[in-house]
């Protein structure tokens, strides 16, 4: 492990945000020095005082996965708290992104680079993170994860930690790899790919090398119809289906005025109940009867939206990389890099749900004179079913007086979204050496793009609610069965086209220097400054449609967003090899914002090796994370809420209108973080290294959850007094949950990595384990709330703690065991992913708290490089093909049922075989 080598496993990357030297030749030194991890000092030792782990091109052959996002879910400090996956995306608007969380901590606090440099916010995505799934998984030759904050080299975003892509480069001839995978069980969710690197020259005798890839792929929809687990979102006593269902009378309204009466529903328009329902008729209408009255003690149809939702989308994926590096002279050479990404990604989901609550949020309502919600009046034949109902069940006093009715819209078919997201960038530069000392100079420019569109199952809520709402209308709303001339009406409310184009550029020039200073007893002393320009830019461009919120499904209004800002930076950081086997480092960095002000922070570091097979290290250090353009300037409009419960009345996955959007009042958060390890290698085939950490962020940005601000109004949290608006009825009919700097984050545990290797003869078994235990991880609201996550989405009372909405959670306990047995051209690897149980929502029929337990899942993997220039890999990911571990309670926008989306795959036994052969 201490071994001084080229590429060591703790060598890494790059500089204050963008530089690297970690491919530079070391001019006139007759040792090569490398850069590590967090640093930007050039060292020969490799191992750092750091915690850094990397995952090599073979291992990521091995491990099966077909995008980046699976590959880095798959990492034990990886959490899926913060994150966003592809899957995530079934049902709310991610646009196809797939996002990194480092702890638990977020994306947009775990800073991502390609060849150690920033790439451009994923657009659409609020500015904050990269989508990883635009970083070619073919082009990887290793990923870095910096397990540390950072902000004193990278500056804002690298808080938790720093992903660092490394893309092949200085490869000569061509490599073409094919591959191709498929679950066991039926149904889609398989994947295909080719690829091609190809590279020209040798850097050292040619003094040129140009590398190049590119890849395709295509992965197929998975429907929840096609897995038992997830087809119904009615498992008894652990969840029932709560989704929005046809039929249901919200109560008595002013067919002109559109004001409600005394004792209209909630915004939930379960109400008055539903006339089917009290005749267990909803089966005929595709819905069913939901087991928990009303607030007013009366039945309701909902609907079981389970097996419409995909829970896995169609993917399509294409990319390009292309690196250069041309040597002048000995003390001067030339680089670049380009990368260009595109992905298409097809969502299927559920037919659009209507009712007053969403309607009311649409201003063509008010511009166009249409009541906001769907009349059922007194003329219209279906009005009898609804009177005889209510005079039946009590509520005669608002018989005679027209209706309100919620709807679930079969019409049009499922609402299908097209995203096109593109990831392009270019880097231009030169490096070498001037009076003794290494420079580096460099360009680059980032821009991510996206185009949303929806291509079947939309339509226009003010269009389809003045057909119903006609004085001479005849839909039923108690039938799926319409009359001729309410459906020949249809075709003008239908709605393809686009949603959202969004644009995030940044473009970056700075320059570094750096070299030895003076001798100490332990080597020479080290020193690296920079500095930085950045310009950054993010556009958002809502179709008309999307901007009115008058499309029934892609809640609510999105207003555009047009805004730019320039960052300045200098850093500098030291190295002090003391004594022999003892160093220490300092690092500070100045970041001045043209937004948001000014932001200083530090590092100390320091690694004691007093023998070789002894390492100590320990840093400290402080970090910001400035908010995002988005965070600051869009503006705030009235939109649908993410579900959540009533801890009053306790009714669940309740949806409201909700007040959302930037606060240009906004600062930055803060974080102070501490790290301290033990490495030991007692002999040469094994070492195991044990890191603590402890990170605090303090005025952390952050967007209420719906469930945290209605808790805390319940609770009577004079914070929340003015966020939460009535009903009539007492229910709660609208809250705010605008961007604010709220409570502190606090995290700590450990992580662990060990590693043995065996030598059997002519053979190898090597085993790794590697792994993530939390002790704390704590958030406090603004109210002053304190959620305790570690190993739970709910608190003690069954209410989602604070961050549930963004789905995810806290692992106690995560690990992967591996064991690989080399035998001449053979080589068989069995792993083993573990994750220790957690605590999920109160079972939904009999309100008993429910478990999500402990699960090992096991994958094979086979290779075979026996022709020369062939390499042959046949795996089997989650081996004994397991269920997942329990039937999941979700406590936020989850629209797949009975799972864990962010825990579990739902193709299950996924069986792959891939070949490569290199021509020369």
């Amino acid at each position: 492990m201490f071994k001084k080598s080229k590429i060591c496993s703790g060598v890494l990357l790059a500089l204050g945000g963008g530089l690297t030297l970690a491919s530079l030749p070391a001019f006139a030194q007759t040792v090569e020095r490398v850069e590590i991890t967090g640093s930007a000092i050039k060292r020969i030792d490799a191992e750092s005082a750091l915690p850094i782990q990397i995952i090599s091109r073979e291992e990521i052959a091995r491990s099966g996965v077909v995008n980046t996002e699976q590959l880095l879910q798959s990492l034990s400090a990886i959490s899926s708290q913060g994150g966003i996956s592809t899957t995530t995306g079934a049902g709310s608007s991610t646009y196809g992104r797939a996002t990194v969380s480092v702890r638990g901590l977020g994306d947009a606090r775990t800073l991502v680079l390609v060849n150690g440099r920033r790439l451009a916010a994923f657009a659409g995505g609020g500015g904050a993170a990269v989508n990883v799934n635009t970083i070619p998984l073919a082009a990887i030759d290793r990923v870095e994860l910096l397990k540390d904050g950072a902000s004193s080299i990278y500056g804002s975003d690298a808080v938790a930690g720093v992903v660092n892509f490394i893309l092949s480069k200085n490869f000569t001839g061509v490599d073409i790899g094919l591959s191709t995978g498929k679950p066991s069980r039926s149904g889609g969710g398989g994947n295909d790919k080719f690829t091609l690197v190809g590279g020209l020259g040798n850097l050292s005798t040619d003094s040129f090398n140009i590398t190049f890839s590119a890849s395709i792929e295509k992965e197929k929809e998975l429907k929840a119809a096609d897995r038992e687990f997830a087809k119904t979102g009615n498992v008894s006593p652990f969840i029932v289906a709560g989704a929005t269902g046809l039929g249901n009378i919200e109560g008595a309204i002013d067919p002109v005025t559109g004001v409600r009466a005394p004792g209209f529903g909630n915004s939930s328009g379960r109400g008055y109940g539903n006339p089917l329902a009290a005749a267990d008729r909803c089966g005929d209408i595709n819905m069913f009867k939901n087991p928990t009255p009303t607030s007013k003690g009366l039945p309701f149809c909902a609907f079981d939206s389970s097996r419409f939702v995909a829970l896995l989308p169609d993917r399509e994926a294409s990319s390009f990389t292309l690196n250069g590096a041309f040597r002048i002279s000995d003390a001067l050479e030339l680089f670049g890099d380009a990368l260009y990404a595109k992905s298409d990604v097809t969502q299927r989901i559920q037919p659009s749900p209507v009712r007053r609550s969403f309607l009311v949020t649409d201003a063509l309502f008010a511009s166009q004179g249409v009541v906001p919600a769907l009349l059922l009046r007194p003329t219209n034949p279906a009005y009898a079913t609804a009177a005889a109902y209510l005079t039946a069940n009590g509520q005669a006093s608002i018989v005679g007086q027209t209706l309100a009715v919620t709807s679930r819209v079969f019409d049009f078919g499922l609402r299908t979204t097209r995203d096109k997201a593109e990831q392009s960038r270019f880097v231009l530069g030169g490096r070498g050496t001037i009076v003794g000392q290494d420079y580096e100079l460099a360009f680059s420019s980032n821009e991510s793009k996206t185009a949303g569109s929806v291509i079947d199952g939309f339509f226009s809520q003010v269009a389809y609610a003045r057909i119903i709402n006609s004085p001479t209308s005849d839909y039923n709303p108690f039938t799926l069965t319409q009359s001729a001339a309410f459906n020949a009406q249809l075709p003008a409310a239908r709605y393809d086209g686009p949603t959202l184009n969004a644009t995030s550029k940044s473009q970056v020039a700075d320059a570094k220097i750096g070299g030895d200073i003076f001798a100490l007893p332990g080597g020479q002393a080290q020193y690296a400054a920079g500095l930085q320009l950045r310009n950054e830019k993010y556009v958002t461009r809502p179709s008309d449609a999307l901007g009115t919120g008058d499309i029934a499904g892609l809640g609510g209004s999105v207003p555009p967003v047009d805004r730019a800002r320039k960052v300045t930076a200098g850093y500098a950081e030291v190295n002090l090899p003391v004594l022999k086997g003892l160093d220490f480092g300092v690092a500070g960095r100045a970041d001045r914002y043209d937004d948001v002000g000014n932001s200083t922070t530090y590092k100390v570091s320091g690694r004691y090796q007093p023998i070789k097979p002894v390492l100590v290290r320990a840093g400290y250090s402080t970090g910001f994370r400035a908010p995002t353009l988005t965070d600051l300037w869009t503006p705030q409009t009235l939109g649908t809420s993410e579900t959540f419960t009533d801890p009053l009345t306790r009714q669940t996955n309740l949806q409201v209108n909700a007040l959302s959007g930037g606060n240009p009042a906004l600062k930055p958060e803060k974080s102070k973080q501490f790290s301290l390890g033990l490495v030991l290698q007692p002999f040469d085939d094994f070492s195991i290294g044990i890191d603590y950490f402890d990170v605090k962020i303090t005025d952390a940005i952050n967007s209420p959850s719906a469930q945290e601000v209605v808790s805390g109004f319940r609770s009577g949290n004079p914070t929340y007094a003015r966020a939460v608006t009535l009903a009539p009825s007492g229910d709660i009919d609208s809250i705010e949950v605008v961007t604010v700097n709220s409570g502190d984050v606090k995290a700590q545990g450990f992580d662990i990595d060990a590693r043995y290797r065996l030598k059997l003869g002519g053979d190898r078994l090597d085993f790794a384990l590697v792994g993530t235990y939390f002790t704390k991880y704590d958030e406090t609201s603004p109210g002053g709330t304190i959620s305790r996550k570690v190993a739970t989405i709910v608190d003690e009372n069954g209410d989602p703690v604070l961050g549930a909405n963004t789905g995810g959670v806290i692992l106690r306990w995560k690990h992967t065991l591996s064991a690989t047995y080399s035998m001449g051209p053979f080589a068989a690897t069995l792993k083993q992913n573990f994750t220790t149980r957690y605590e999920t929502g109160l079972r939904q029929i009999d309100g008993e708290r429910n478990w999500i337990g402990a699960q090992s899942l096991y994958d094979l993997n086979v290779s075979w490089t026996g022709i020369q220039n062939l390499r042959v890999n046949l795996g089997v990911r989650n081996l004994f093909d397991k269920n997942p571990a329990g039937v999941f309670v979700p406590v936020s926008n989850q629209f797949q049922a009975g799972y864990d989306v962010t825990q579990y795959d739902a193709r299950g036994r996924y069986v792959y075989l891939s070949a490569g052969y290199k021509f020369f």
